[in-house]
């Protein structure tokens, strides 16, 4: 039996053909009171429209938002998507926009590419977005996943597919970790106003307040490796009591490395330095304990989310927590309670004076 046209549904919902095809490609500049029409008249008809316009539409946008360039880290989840796209003969189209969190959804301007529902079907979020970027897809029924550790500002994940990864347990246990190590003035440097920072904080505040230990958080607002430079400086121009330092990233670690290099201080011998995601880790030196991310994994499962979506519509939201590990290598090493940690007078600078003790991978 031949299937309906559109001409035909055209004519029983009383509206153009051109109407009909708007709003088969998702086009969302059609009156909601005329789609509704429309999709009445669909069903009457057994036109499945969804079907129609997924049959047609192989293409997923990556938007990668509010990022000057390609981190390392972002890469890999596009590498993750892209291979899993792939293998479902999808494409995956990679987009950038910046965008201002305090623009209301509905004026919020997307990439044109992805009003026309007929090229891309889906968007994957990457980068670092805000709930006006979330509510905008929404209202132009827009199926998209969203990386959850980067989203800004107070927001609820119920209704949307977001995938995490687990950063808040991997510093409650990069922590645990030193702490076993003897270390007890553990500092933590990130910009906590960033919510993958924060995230973090959370996890290694809990742990020390688990140990009876004061956490100890740098006031510093600033970039990755500058960041961790002007933190670190600060801390020791302080003279603050300090023997180990977990830096929110491998790029904050590399700062805190320049900046304890040019105060003479060695790692791990005087300061044990940690970082987390594990994206450079194992090419600085020393070497750096980390906590490994599994950022293809999480490209992966947001592009699992969201051709699962664009499938079912109607499919309950789906979140996922990508669990981390704890890498040692050779940045920190045990210290001793007993053994007294004594102050340069001359630099004003924390040194030790306890024996050495370093791992590796």
């Amino acid at each position: 039996m031949k299937k309906p046209s559109f001409q035909e549904l055209a004519r029983r919902a009383n509206v153009s053909t051109a109407t009909v095809s708007r709003i088969a490609r998702g086009q969302v500049n059609v009156d909601a009171a005329i789609r509704e029409r429309v999709r009445v008249a669909a069903e009457e008809l057994g036109i499945d429209l969804d079907q129609r316009r997924n049959e047609k539409s192989t293409i997923i946008a990556f938007l990668l938002a509010n990022r000057d360039i390609l981190h390392n880290f972002q890469a890999r989840i596009l590498f993750g998507a892209e291979n899993y796209c792939s293998a479902q003969s999808k494409e995956l189209l990679f987009l950038t926009l910046r965008y201002s969190p305090s623009v209301p959804s509905r004026d919020l301007h997307l990439p044109r590419i992805l009003t026309q529902r007929a090229l891309v079907r889906a968007v994957i979020l990457g980068g670092t977005n805000s709930p006006n970027m979330l509510e905008a897809l929404r209202e132009r029924e827009i199926p998209f996943s969203v990386l959850g550790n980067n989203v800004l500002g107070q927001w609820s994940s119920e209704g949307v597919d977001a995938v995490y990864s687990d950063d808040t347990q991997g510093a409650f246990d990069l922590t645990g970790h030193l702490i076993a190590e003897g270390h007890r003035d553990i500092w933590f440097i990130g910009d906590n106003d960033l919510p993958w920072y924060a995230r973090c904080a959370v996890g290694y505040r809990q742990r020390m307040v688990d140990a009876g230990l004061t956490p100890r958080f740098s006031e510093i607002h600033s970039d990755d490796r500058q960041l961790g430079y002007l933190a670190m400086r600060s801390v020791l121009s302080r003279r603050e009591p300090v023997t180990a330092v977990i830096a929110g990233s491998d790029q904050i670690a590399r700062g805190v490395y320049e900046a304890l290099q040019q105060a003479g201080l060695r790692i791990p011998a005087d300061i044990s330095v940690a970082g987390f995601n594990d994206s450079e880790g194992a090419l600085m030196d020393p070497p750096l304990t980390s906590v490994r991310e599994f950022p293809e994994e999480l490209g992966k499962h947001l592009a699992e989310f969201v051709l699962r979506r664009v499938q079912e519509p109607d499919r309950e939201a789906q979140q996922l927590i990508i669990p981390t590990r704890v890498v040692v290598r050779a940045s920190t090493r045990p210290v001793w309670a007993d053994r007294p940690v004594p102050v340069d007078p001359e630099a004003g600078l924390v040194t030790t004076t306890s024996g050495i003790h370093e791992t590796g991978d």
